[in-house]
């Protein structure tokens, strides 16, 4: 609960506290970190990848069935991040907008638009007192046919949309971001674009440096776009297993 002076304003969406603040949505973004997972993604010169945390909660799960990927159109998916009840329902509604502006228009729904959309129905979300934010972030990839060049958005419960080269969710999300930050400006620094291998190998670096921990195939997901496969689609266990090794040689 919000502390003394903010007691009683956070009982509704609609009522701001005295200091501007919605605590309503402030706890949004406390859910996503519900969970304890994190999630990266990077922006290549030709490859865009989101990598995150695949946690079987019991042994009796199936683990083909636990994702946090989706694919939202034929060039466009993500990952998300914090409730997974909340992140189904906006991946459907999602995957609905997607469809429609194809069905309409005749063409895909490129990620910018349906990013923004997203983000316009989550902030409305903020507003209406007979709804409530969801508690979930949204990071958004695809290959973007106007530009001819990958996309990485980020979606949060506020509505918030902003393209990123490189971006994280979760519960270490500020930890992630600081590595990206250093990584990213060196390579911007030295004038050098990523191939899309370096750009999968530093997502997974970042994801592996923050948690401290040496992945299992099985232990993440990875769901990419690419200049030579520009639909979204997921690694499998042996393909994520070849560039763990990679990576592992490397270091």
């Amino acid at each position: 609960m919000a502390n003394q002076r903010g007691t009683g304003f956070d009982r509704h969406i609609t009522i701001f506290s005295p200091e501007g603040r919605l605590y309503q949505v402030e706890y949004a973004f406390k859910a996503v970190n519900q969970g304890g997972i994190t999630s990266v993604g990077v922006r290549g010169k030709d490859c865009a990848v989101v990598v995150t945390q695949k946690k079987v909660a019991d042994k009796l799960i199936d683990s083909s069935s636990v994702t946090r990927m989706f694919k939202l159109s034929e060039r466009s998916g993500c990952v998300m991040t914090g409730l997974i009840a909340d992140s189904r329902a906006q991946v459907k509604r999602a995957r609905q907008e997607a469809s429609a502006f194809k069905y309409k228009y005749g063409y895909e729904m490129c990620p910018d638009i349906l990013s923004r959309r997203v983000g316009e129905i989550n902030q409305v979300y903020t507003q209406v007192a007979a709804m409530r934010p969801l508690g979930c972030s949204m990071l958004l990839t695809g290959w973007d046919e106007e530009t001819d060049m990958p996309a990485l958005y980020k979606v949060d419960p506020s509505g918030t949309v902003c393209g990123f080269r490189g971006t994280s969710a979760g519960v270490k999300s500020t930890e992630a971001n600081n590595y990206l930050e250093k990584k990213l400006r060196k390579k911007h620094d030295q004038n050098v674009e990523m191939t899309a291998d370096e750009t999968i190998h530093l997502a997974i670096n970042t994801l592996a440096t923050v948690l401290a921990a040496d992945f299992k195939p099985s232990e993440i997901e990875v769901g990419l776009v690419t200049r030579d496969r520009m639909s979204f689609n997921t690694m499998t266990e042996s393909e994520i297993d070849h560039h763990l090794t990679q990576i592992a040689e490397r270091s």
